[in-house]
């Protein structure tokens, strides 16, 4: 299990994912855009978000990092300081479920656990410590 950050941009995340890779010399990975996502009961995505960012990451001296753009509309307005979640990436199911149901206490959940095209099993969660979380299942399906 590995504990990894996600940072959230709006609508700069391809440019910030290029200048890190190449300040930190790594590889740039498959960049995944909102306009490659399939298509979702009651979700449209606007014409001019569709080259936006909707998931890549980067391997920084051993580190996953995660990048995503955030979708106009979606979600809290975008800020610094709400642009960064702590994701824990497991192979095991049962500890997805146990962290999930822990962190869920007293928190709130934006995202249940559930299957989504991405992963097996994946939630979002805000802590009652006001900390957001991802859980994301790692099936190595994914390329994660």
């Amino acid at each position: 299990m590995a504990l990894s950050v996600y940072l959230n941009f709006d609508g700069n995340c391809r440019e910030v994912v290029e200048f890190y890779a190449d300040v930190f010399n790594t590889q740039m990975q498959d960049v995944m855009t909102f306009g490659q996502m399939p298509p979702e009961e009651g979700l449209t995505i606007p014409e001019e978000a569709k080259n936006l960012v909707l998931h890549t990451h980067l391997n920084i001296n051993g580190t996953l990092v995660m990048f995503s753009d955030c979708l106009p509309g979606m979600g809290a307005p975008l800020k610094m300081g709400n642009n960064v979640s702590l994701t824990v990436v497991s192979e095991d199911i049962a500890e997805i479920q146990r962290l999930y149901d822990r962190l869920k206490e007293g928190g709130s959940v934006e995202m249940e656990l559930q299957e989504t095209f991405w992963s097996k099993a994946y939630a979002s969660i805000t802590d009652r410590f006001g900390i957001p979380w991802q859980l994301d299942l790692d099936t190595g399906e994914t390329g994660q």
